[in-house]
């Protein structure tokens, strides 16, 4: 045989390889769904818990419908709870935002604190480190500026917790946007291929890592891993809280509750390099994990098989790139439609095969890329295991 014939037929599987690979995770998924859909109902059954509770919302800067967003967190139908709220400086124009929402609703607590410049590479951490050892609660629930919340959000979360073996809750999160479409795109990878990564996750080894726009945990639960400085040293803090929380021997639950995760990156660029810039940090906080990825994108396959199959055997090569297609327009609309609720996403579903490509460019070039990145302005180089360094600005 000569190298082309081989190398023909060595694709040739590959693509069918593909196909069939995807088609199996899409159809795990399917089974996770409906594993979070009978867990949900029955969440919903069981007696309210509703212990005091504070609120942790670091800030840096304003940004669109951040008033709004803070609004949710103030309207919530909740006995007792705690708003704080942390930014370097108290000229932080998203403290001026916080005191304003503030004052419409005086009859919840808020408190404005300052940190300063952070002396831990992830600054997130620090401030919510500031925030907790002021809170006044056991129980502390955190979620980032960007994330827009319904009036029973609190006592959802917070339910979980009854069982003492629970150490930390997460969510699931819809991504919202109303801009144009590398952000719907980017929006459409949050509520669909996050939301199946994970479903399929949890179904196999459980919940051992958490989700940053809406985590839960214990005061206690928190001091028995260190507090959040460890968690300061890496990019993926809400990851490796998780990892650590379920290391101690405590339970991490996936709410049935979704948030919404409110895109902020209009342009193409910012678009892109948000995206790439949590897949590159995925490679380095579970390796194997992301490594695995690479058999669930399907349409990376489908074009394949077109190309390789092209010659001689066009039907096949058709059939298996509409397979692909229909695959992940069916997996936007089942995930959309029956998990996150993401009403957007199912009316352009027809646009989800294009973000799964893109998800299999953003994977590919994990491997092959810079390992620097920007969050919040500040630019940073990943290490081994998702450790972060600071960089100097050139």
């Amino acid at each position: 045989m000569t190298f082309e014939l081989i190398a023909t037929v060595a694709l040739r599987a590959l693509a069918v390889l593909g196909v069939i690979t995807s088609t199996l995770y899409s159809m795990m998924v399917v089974l996770g769904v409906r594993r979070f859909r009978r867990r949900a109902a029955a969440a919903a059954k069981k007696p309210a818990f509703l212990p005091p509770v504070s609120v942790l919302k670091p800030v840096h800067g304003n940004e669109p419908g951040l008033e709004e967003n803070f609004a949710s967190f103030f309207q919530q139908n909740y006995p007792e709870y705690e708003i704080l709220f942390c930014a370097r400086h108290d000229d932080d124009p998203g403290l001026a935002t916080a005191r304003r929402v503030a004052a419409r609703f005086p009859q919840v607590t808020a408190r404005i604190l300052t940190c300063g410049e952070p002396p831990w590479p992830n600054a997130r951490t620090f401030s919510l480190e500031i925030m907790r050892r002021a809170a006044r609660h056991s129980i502390l629930v955190t979620s980032d500026s960007d994330v827009r919340v319904g009036p029973d959000y609190l006592a959802s979360v917070v339910a979980p917790l009854a069982d003492p073996n629970a150490g930390m809750v997460t969510c699931l999160y819809r991504g919202v946007t109303r801009h144009g479409l590398w952000a719907q795109l980017e929006a459409m990878g949050m509520s669909v291929e996050m939301t199946s990564g994970v479903l399929v996750a949890e179904m196999l080894e459980g919940m051992r890592f958490a989700l940053g726009p809406s985590m839960v945990m214990r005061q206690s639960t928190v001091e028995k891993i260190g507090g959040f400085k460890l968690a300061a040293q890496y990019y993926a803090d809400d990851f490796v809280l998780g990892k650590w929380t379920a290391a101690a021997g405590e339970t991490v639950v996936l709410s049935s509750y979704i948030v919404e995760h409110h895109v902020l990156n209009a342009s193409f660029k910012k678009s892109m390099e948000h995206q790439q810039g949590w897949a590159t940090s995925t490679r380095f906080s579970r390796p194997m994990g992301h490594l695995g990825e690479l058999l669930t994108y399907a349409v990376p396959y489908g074009l394949l098989a077109l190309a390789v199959f092209a010659a001689g055997h066009l039907l096949l090569g058709v059939t298996l790139l509409a397979i692909t297609i229909l695959d992940r327009v069916l997996l936007c609309l089942l995930v959309a439609g029956r998990v996150v609720r993401d009403r957007a996403a199912c009316r352009k579903a027809w646009l989800y095969p294009l973000r799964d490509f893109m998800g299999f460019c953003f994977w590919v070039r994990s491997y092959c890329g810079s390992r620097c990145l920007r969050y919040r302005g500040d630019p940073y180089e990943l290490l081994p295991q998702g450790r972060l360094r600071k960089l100097r600005e050139s």
